[in-house]
């Protein structure tokens, strides 16, 4: 009987959220309908884009059911969309300037929640194996995979380090949530290790990200080979600066008894970010967007750390998910449309890009092992850090499509093949590391962790045993108060598990 009422509850609670979800769908459409007539009908790009949108919400639904992570359901939808025939008309009506512009919007959103979550704190206690953690791994796994793309499948070597820099990033959007799934229950906190993970995957996204940048500036270059390769410090220096200068600046505004602080505060992280990506795209120094996107936010966020109340904090930290609710499934949908079986040239394109990921993530695993070294970490602590290494799948989403659409913008017909060999092997590297990284996380955490959670209740437990024999000699007044002392040091030690996560 209880079964059956809990099946009944399931039922109608999917039920509510699919007649939510239809009916917003349809009226956005409406309404999109009534602004723009032929481009919301079937063929014109913006149905495309709400199929699309609608698509990966369903393949991410289902696949988070089967317990597998929901980008990689995202990523098959919208590959279908291009590849399934008479389903591929819809991927193939998708604007690619449009295309370009919103999985732009979508890294800038995935920086910035990389930024916000960076706790200084933890930084400067963790600063050197986290700066062997980001550089190392990433760095080495990079030129393993540029030395490999580079004989095996005859890459230009500027584009074998643009694929190497693609590659080398692991994803905030894989990882972050399940370690944070694991902080929750008390695993690795004793020793900071979810804070470890996530500001050294932070890092390595940057530095990914920069490189790429580079790389990509020298691919397209046309003018002194020289200066394109000084850009890359003076482009790094800009977004830094950019970032700073803003992120002070959002330390005083908006005013603190503002009466929508969180909105404002947002809005104006996401409207800088906007600026950091599309602006220095438009002045031509690339590199620098992607670092001030990172910087404003953590820039931001110490000045705020201190003054918000937790309610602002737990705001704010809603807000930015829902931006990432929004562009995840447009930006996985998007990656996933854009590669086409029918473009990809050479057949072996498939199997050399599985041979590069895998050179790659073995080089990754052991460094990172080795950069965990003397850090106070044991053995099984130190292979789950290199385990949780291994998902690929939100910078390789957000920059992987980038080469094809410079050489698309510059009608480069040469260059064409070659960023479309790139954004397959990106594809190829979600599909295949974001589900084995996540269960690699989600096994391997209970197991090699010691969890925070486990020693309160034994605590708490010891305390209570404690108290029930003193009860047998003391009068109930002496037992009461005795009952209220003993359960302190639970309470405390609970709410600085909270506070740490």
């Amino acid at each position: 009987m209880a079964f059956k009422r809990l099946c009944s509850y399931k039922l109608r609670e999917f039920l509510a959220m699919l007649a939510q979800f239809t009916m917003l769908m349809v009226m956005i459409w409406t309404t999109a309908l009534s602004i723009t007539d032929r481009l919301a009908l079937p063929g014109g790009h913006i149905f495309s884009l709400l199929v699309l949108f609608t698509s990966a919400m369903a393949g991410g639904y289902i696949f988070s059911r089967i317990y597998l992570p929901p980008l990689l359901g995202m990523v098959i939808a919208g590959f279908a969309l291009s590849n399934v025939p008479v389903l591929s008309e819809i991927g193939h009506n998708i604007s690619p300037v449009w295309s370009g512009a919103l999985r732009r919007m979508a890294l800038t959103v995935i920086l910035i929640r990389a930024g916000l979550g960076l706790d200084p704190v933890a930084l400067r206690k963790l600063s050197a194996t986290v700066s062997r953690l980001a550089f190392l791994p990433c760095l080495l796994e990079c030129l393993t995979c540029a030395v490999v793309s580079h004989f095996l499948m005859d890459l230009p070597w500027v584009w074998a380090f643009l694929l190497g820099f693609v590659l080398s990033a692991i994803s905030p959007a894989v990882v972050v949530p399940s370690l944070l799934s694991l902080a929750e229950r008390g695993f690795g906190l004793d020793k900071g290790i979810p804070t470890l993970v996530i500001a050294g995957a932070s890092i390595d996204d940057v530095v990914a990200i920069s490189g790429f940048g580079i790389s990509l500036g020298i691919a397209f270059s046309t003018g002194d080979l020289a200066w394109t390769i000084a850009k890359g410090p003076l482009e790094a220096l800009l977004g830094i600066a950019y970032g700073c200068i803003l992120g002070i600046c959002l330390w005083f505004i908006p005013a603190k008894n503002s009466s929508n602080l969180v909105f404002f505060r947002a809005m104006l992280l996401f409207t800088g970010g906007l600026l950091a990506t599309f602006g220095s795209t438009y002045i031509d120094m690339a590199g620098a967007g992607p670092l001030g996107c990172l910087v404003l936010p953590f820039v931001s966020g110490i000045r705020w750390r201190k003054t918000n109340t937790p309610e602002q904090t737990a705001a704010m930290t809603e807000a930015v998910g829902l931006l990432w609710m929004i562009f995840q499934p447009i930006l996985f949908g998007l990656i996933g449309a854009a590669v086409r079986i029918e473009q990809i040239q050479d057949p072996y394109i498939v199997g050399f890009g599985v041979a590069v990921l895998a050179s790659g993530l073995l080089v990754r695993c052991s460094v990172t092992f080795l950069a965990v070294l003397r850090s106070g970490l044991n053995l099984k602590e130190q292979i789950f850090v290199s385990l949780a290494w291994i998902p690929k799948a939100t910078v390789q989403a957000a920059i992987g499509g980038l080469a094809l659409d410079q050489a698309i913008k510059d009608k480069n017909e040469t260059l064409k093949p070659l960023g479309l060999t790139v954004l397959t092997i990106a594809v190829l590297s979600i599909i295949i590391t974001a589900p084995i990284g996540a269960l690699a996380i989600a096994i391997s955490g209970p197991k090699f962790l010691k969890s925070d959670h486990l020693k309160n209740e034994s605590s708490c437990s010891s305390n209570d045993h404690q108290d029930s024999q003193d009860s047998q000699e003391k009068d109930e007044k002496i037992v009461i108060e005795t009952e209220t002392v003993g359960e302190k040091p639970c309470l405390t030690e609970a709410a600085d598990v909270v506070t740490h996560i």
